[in-house]
């Protein structure tokens, strides 16, 4: 399938950009000085050095604990 002229190329940052746009919901996160240093040192130890990882994975146990649900890996 041959590319529109007004799309851009699919390995640019604008194309990556407007496919997370669509894609995902953005969540701004702010933390006192200095904890986002400790969090980075877990999400190193526990969750592959992503920080992004480690917070999805805390919310959703979270919400798995606070629905009463057993917990399950979701997304």
């Amino acid at each position: 399938m041959k590319r529109k002229e007004n799309q851009p190329k699919a390995n640019t940052a604008e194309y990556k950009n407007k496919w997370i746009a669509e894609t995902y919901d953005r969540i701004n996160l702010t933390v006192p000085k200095g904890q986002k240093d400790v969090i980075k040192a877990h999400a190193e130890k526990y969750d592959k050095g992503s920080i992004n990882g480690f917070v999805n994975r805390a919310i959703n146990e979270t919400m798995e604990r606070d629905n009463g649900e057993s917990p399950e890996r979701k997304g």
